[in-house]
């Protein structure tokens, strides 16, 4: 590191310090993209700053430029680490893959990855060499010999340094932070390196529960069944069920091609607010809390495999929970998105490929989960860049928020949430058409569509979000499709549970096991309905 320089340096203090900016903002840009880039870049501007403050003593100047250079380091090398992730696997350092891959990587190996990448990153690390050192002669330069601030100059430093004050206050920024983000890394792969014997551990005993109960396939013939999880959408935005704006075009149309095939549950609520409670609650049959060993539970992924079912689960998330309690149960796992966290901008449609390839495979009976991120927020995420339907005029939705009062930043939400529905319409209309496209001959097809839980978007309350006080956050959509035989109409009014559909779905892959409860099939003529306790006051579940 250099810190000190000949007395007559031909590098000009203005010109050190926008070179020390320029480097700062090339680490930032090739480590983080959008919003997150500019909240790093908030995180990261208090040290130039601090650059620029006046300093008598020699000693404390030697001490400051240690410490920035230090800092400005870690960011450099922050910024190549990632963007050397993204370049070979178009992945973050905390996304599923990597974690995965740190977590299950012995020292051996990692001497063999590096041996082996030794070409590709030699080039990497001389520039990040040549810019540590650069950064460092740049940091003498700008401290030598400064004139004072002059009274103007010091209310801007301070100004903004209050303003990035906020990034240090706020935890989803401060913890992209190098030196708040990698020790934090280093705990995730070790807590991952410990959970994951647990979880097999689970697994196993699942899989030991589901053949202690004998399941069994009921109807002869191959069979194909699609589930399609979505995230974060709720009914009452999709014109499906009533909403002004055409946010579900598709889906109102093959409801109109479908009909007596496709039902639409009018009336259908997840019981959490959260993705993962959500999930254990549904392919446990609502009987599993998330936090709970195995036991004697039941995982519906785990009958149909012992059954005779071949799953395969895709998925847009990036979850290593759900990865590991759920999708590590099937036979095939392609997971497309590896960029957790809400700036994630992978889209839905990309997993439509990955469908098809499951259906046109000649096993016969199988069972294909599609995990979508739907409407998470960041809604405007959600949909391709500059796919703004809703934009050109004031409609109706528009006139009632108004009249409700609510501020525009939360119509702008509205819109932006029936933006991505619109979109997300296309995929799950085209998942089902590939569905009943590639029905096997003389056998069996069935597509299942529901939420995780729903979404807050100025129905009840001035928030957009998710949101476990409102009933917004547990009304969702759920739709079934059969190829024969088709459904009672009446159905349709009967009100509907998450965290029973594993029972559905189990009736639509014609299984049977010892310990059914027929009464929380929706289909079942024995049903019978049982409101869920929810936080949130819901004074019916038949509208």
């Amino acid at each position: 590191m250099a810190i000190s320089l000949p007395a007559r340096s031909v590098l000009p203090s203005w010109l050190a310090m926008g070179l020390l900016a320029a480097g700062a903002a090339v680490a930032v840009v090739m480590g983080h993209d959008g919003r997150r880039a500019a909240q790093v870049a908030m995180l990261v501007l208090p040290l130039l700053l601090w650059l620029r403050w006046p300093v008598a003593s020699t000693g404390w100047r030697r001490v400051r430029a240690v410490a920035v250079f230090a800092l400005l380091a870690a960011f450099l090398l922050d910024g190549a680490v990632r963007a050397y992730l993204v370049k070979l696997y178009q992945a973050t350092p905390d996304s599923s893959l990597v974690l995965s891959a740190a977590a299950n990587t012995t020292a051996r190996e990692i001497r063999e990855y590096l041996s082996s990448q030794l070409s590709t990153m030699a080039l990497a690390i001389g520039v990040a060499i040549v810019a540590l050192a650069l950064t460092g002669v740049a940091i003498a330069a700008a401290t030598r010999d400064q004139a004072p601030l002059s009274r103007p100059g010091r209310i801007a430093v301070i100004a903004l340094l209050v303003v990035c004050s906020i990034g240090y206050l706020s935890k989803p920024w401060r913890r992209h932070h190098p030196l708040t983000f990698w020790p934090t890394w280093a705990e995730q792969v070790k807590d991952l390196r410990l959970a994951w014997s647990d979880q097999q551990g689970q697994r196993d005993q699942l899989m030991r529960n589901a053949r202690a109960a004998s399941p069994t396939i009921a109807a002869a013939g191959p069979a194909t069944v699609v589930l399609v999880l979505t995230d974060s959408v709720n009914r009452d935005n999709m014109s499906l069920y009533g909403y002004a704006r055409q946010t579900t075009p598709q889906l109102a149309a093959l409801s109109g091609e479908e009909a007596g095939r496709l039902l639409t549950l009018r009336h259908a609520w997840s019981v959490e607010a959260a993705t993962l409670a959500s999930l254990s609650g549904l392919f446990s049959f609502g009987e599993r809390d998330a936090d709970d060993p195995a036991g004697r539970a039941q995982h519906l992924l785990a009958l149909a495999r012992t059954a005779g079912y071949k799953i395969w689960w895709m998925s847009n998330h990036d979850d290593v929970a759900v990865d590991q309690q759920h999708a590590r149960l099937a036979d095939e796992v392609e997971m497309i998105n590896r960029q957790p966290g809400r700036s994630t901008a992978s889209l839905d449609g990309e997993l439509l490929d990955c469908l098809e390839e499951a259906l046109v495979d000649p096993t016969p009976r199988k069972l294909i989960v599609v995990h979508l991120l739907g409407a998470h927020p960041h809604y405007r995420l959600r949909r391709p860049p500059g796919d703004h339907p809703f934009d050109d005029a004031p409609d109706a939705v528009d006139a009632r928020m108004i009249r409700d009062g609510h501020p525009v930043w939360l119509r702008e939400s509205r819109q932006d949430y029936d933006a991505a529905l619109r979109y997300h319409d296309d995929v799950v209309a085209q998942t089902l058409r590939l569905t009943r496209r590639h029905v096997p001959d003389a056998g069996q097809g069935a597509w299942m569509f529901l939420s995780d839980h729903g979404q807050e978007v100025g129905h009840d309350i001035v928030h957009a979000g998710h949101s476990p006080g409102t009933a917004a956050g547990y009304r969702i959509p759920a739709l079934l499709w059969r190829n024969a035989p088709g459904f009672d109409a009446s159905l349709a009014s009967r009100p509907f549970r998450a965290d029973w559909a594993g029972w559905t779905l189990a009736e639509l892959m014609h299984l049977r096991w010892t310990g059914m409860a027929a009464d929380r099939n929706v289909l079942d003529p024995t049903y019978a309905w049982r409101p869920p306790t929810l936080p949130a006051r819901v004074s019916r579940f038949d509208r």
